[in-house]
């Protein structure tokens, strides 16, 4: 497993924790919501990309 994709997901999870809070606390739940899922949906890209790649990587290996 590559160590770098780890670091990128904790890098967008500390991201996001930092800026949760801060519009938590400046009183935004809106946004903080909204900050949120933005998150997320930036960490399921990375993943579907790299799951996309292992699906690619056992088609290959297996010459389907």
């Amino acid at each position: 497993m590559d160590v770098d994709l780890i670091f990128k997901i904790a890098a967008v999870g500390i991201l996001v924790a930092v800026l949760n809070q801060l519009l938590v606390r400046s009183g935004r739940e809106e946004q903080a919501m909204m900050t949120t899922l933005a998150g997320l949906v930036v960490v399921m890209m990375i993943l579907l990309q790299k799951i996309s790649d292992l699906f690619d990587l056992v088609k290959a290996l297996f010459s389907l």
